[in-house]
């Protein structure tokens, strides 16, 4: 009677800690989201030359501005949607001496954004301002500058628009 007892308690605490590691189908998981949120459009209006506080408004704060690389910030997301495969996207951006932008890598890249390359609207409005030969005689060809300059090149503005005024009473 005692081992039985003994027997059945152990059977019954190895099956609960067996079920505590099971997912149950149909059980809600959290979505799991960390660092910064950078979209398409975000990227499009970096040029090179921007200043950091120009950088900053745009992108916001970095989630890692390393000690080493004072001249580099970097951008990380990732999320984990309900328990599934995590999915993480990188931004790092590069200033020069003068504290102007001057490198951008990672997951995104200048061009169209992904809203509307889903929605088939890549045709906005507005004209693309035209380098001077004074600005292409600084860059120096090969360079990560001259590369990022072809990109912004080729990139097209997105228009923003102008909220109204709220009007208060």
């Amino acid at each position: 009677m005692q081992n039985t007892k003994l027997m059945l308690s152990g059977l019954t605490l190895v099956g609960l800690f067996a079920l505590a590691g099971c997912s149950f189908p149909g059980v809600y998981k959290v979505d799991i989201q960390q660092g910064n949120v950078v979209t398409q459009d975000m990227i499009d209006q970096l040029r090179p030359g921007m200043t950091r506080s120009q950088v900053r408004f745009i992108m916001g704060n970095p989630l890692i501005t390393d000690t080493f690389h004072a001249n580099r910030w970097d951008y990380l997301y990732s999320i984990q949607p309900g328990g599934s495969q995590r999915q993480q996207e990188r931004v790092s951006l590069v200033f020069n001496a003068n504290d102007q932008l001057a490198g951008l890598a990672g997951d995104f890249k200048p061009g169209v954004s992904r809203d509307e390359a889903i929605l088939g609207t890549g045709q906005p409005t507005g004209e693309i301002p035209q380098r001077t030969e004074a600005q292409d005689e600084a860059i120096e060809p090969g360079s990560l500058l001259e590369q990022i300059q072809r990109e912004v090149d080729a990139a097209e503005p997105v228009p923003v628009p102008t909220p109204t005024p709220i009007e208060t009473n």
